[in-house]
């Protein structure tokens, strides 16, 4: 199997090239050249598997034997032993076909320790294999730093820098990233917003002559691996409630788009899906497209989901990129044109996301409701970017009789100030993070300016 870029002007990578390289050479997003496909019979097969024998055997095509499957599957299991519930994602019942998938048993409580988990060990994995060390630089606004840190924080072969917008996260968040002081780990506040810190990122990956030679590697949702290991829990879930014998949907809270494209992929290599339902907050660019054909920029405005606090959606590129026939030099065309002015979608491709998605916004006076609604009709306190997915679920869903999970990306703790806005105090921390609000936290505040940004990781990267 080989990887293409989005743009269709960087060279096919196999799979180790393209988990250490992240960004395509010409500012597009790898994605596979062709797809695998489950049969009836391979999905049927899972039912009753760990979750991570389920993980080797989705995620198995696309490692194509660049690591042996020994290797691979010690790989994955050690990933996963470092969640707390041994389902790792499970299922919750809400009401009769309404399900909370639980994202949130990993080290740092959010869905993204799924992927990072893993993506840390098979970036180390690569590097010792090449006697090479690298520089992670990656943007968070607020749970992917933290994952990816937890990730990483052990690889001998990995210098860790995270950009998170100073002020801009919650104080858990901020406090999870900050408290982690190992030697490899370096947190930047930058003084701006999440699309600040995005847009120097990619500026970095697009040149890193500022590392003289040395690998920058992504951890952020560009990086193909973070989407393929997302893939996972979307067949587990589904063979649990019944695929490939009948549909499920699944209603997503979505802000930079990797974690619902990769249930997208899953549906593509034949998980029945009937639709996958779109929850925004009140930065709703990914609901304007799909509702009004709004592709456009609006101001970043600051919500009680503050990880869902994003203007531009960097994985929203690969499914246009299905979308266009994956022709990349319309998608390169669209997204130039959204860099200067508001821009539309083409007809055709946007009737054909409009037979599979579903979107629905939510504000922050509808996201303290639904957290109160929530908890009087199941006895759940979700936290407020859960909030905007179970809201979406109920007023979107295509049909009441097809199973719909919801899925639960964060730990409410996560959000207390939030959760306490809706009414509720005292959620707690578990007990492995107990103490976190009194550890010492190290972080450098710089302005958002590029170049500062790129001196500081070159002054502080190990050799």
């Amino acid at each position: 199997m080989r990887y293409i870029s989005t743009r269709g002007q960087a060279p096919a990578l196999s799979f180790e090239e393209v988990v250490l390289t992240g960004m395509a050479s010409d500012g597009g997003l790898y994605v596979p050249e062709t797809l695998p496909s489950f049969t009836h019979d391979a999905l049927a097969d899972m039912a009753g598997l760990s979750y991570a024998d389920i993980a080797f055997r989705v995620m198995k095509p696309f490692v194509n034997g660049e690591i042996d499957d020994t290797t691979f599957h010690q790989l994955v299991t050690e990933a996963y032993a470092t969640f707390s519930h041994d389902a790792v994602v499970p299922l919750k019942q809400l009401d009769a076909n309404h399900f909370l998938m639980e994202q949130f048993h990993g080290p740092t409580l959010a869905f993204k320790d799924v992927a990072l988990q893993l993506l840390g060990r098979l970036l180390d994995h690569f590097l010792k294999k090449r006697g090479e060390r690298a520089v992670i630089m990656g943007a968070t606004s607020g749970d992917t730093g933290s994952a990816a840190i937890e990730g990483c924080r052990h690889c001998d072969n990995l210098d860790i820098f995270i950009l998170h917008p100073h002020n801009r996260v919650s104080e858990v968040q901020r406090r999870q990233m900050t408290s982690v002081l190992a030697d490899n780990v370096f947190n930047v506040a930058i003084e701006g917003n999440f699309d600040d810190a995005q847009a120097m990122v990619k500026a970095s990956f697009a040149n890193q002559d500022f590392l003289n030679g040395t690998r920058l590697v992504a951890v952020n949702s560009i990086n193909w691996a973070r989407i393929m290991a997302q893939m996972v829990y979307y067949v587990a879930a589904g063979v649990a409630l019944g695929a490939p014998h009948r549909e499920v949907s699944f209603c997503v809270p979505s802000a930079n788009f990797g974690n619902v494209f990769a249930g997208y992929m899953a549906y593509k290599m034949g998980l029945p899906v009937k639709q996958f339902i779109i929850a925004t907050n009140a930065n709703d660019i990914l609901h304007r497209t799909l509702a009004a054909n709004d592709f456009s920029r609006h101001e970043l405005a600051a919500t009680l989901a503050p990880s869902m606090d994003i203007v531009v959606s960097s994985n929203f590129e690969r499914l246009l990129f299905d979308a266009y026939d994956r022709d990349g030099a319309a998608v390169a065309s669209l997204l130039e044109r959204f860099q200067h002015e508001p821009t539309a979608l083409a007809d055709a491709p946007l009737a054909k996301l409009r037979k599979k998605f579903a979107s629905y916004s939510v504000d922050d006076e509808a996201i303290l409701e639904t957290i109160r609604e929530a908890y009087r009709r199941t006895g759940e306190v979700l936290d407020p970017h859960t909030a905007t997915g179970y809201h979406a679920a109920e007023r979107a869903r295509a049909d009441a009789a097809t199973p719909v999970i919801t899925l639960a990306t964060a730990h409410p703790a996560k959000f207390a100030e939030a959760v306490a806005k809706a009414g509720f105090s005292g959620v707690p921390l578990p007990a492995h993070m107990d103490d976190l609000l009194e550890r010492e936290e190290r972080y450098t505040v710089l302005p958002a300016e590029l170049d500062a940004v790129q001196r500081f990781v070159a002054e502080n990267r190990r050799d």
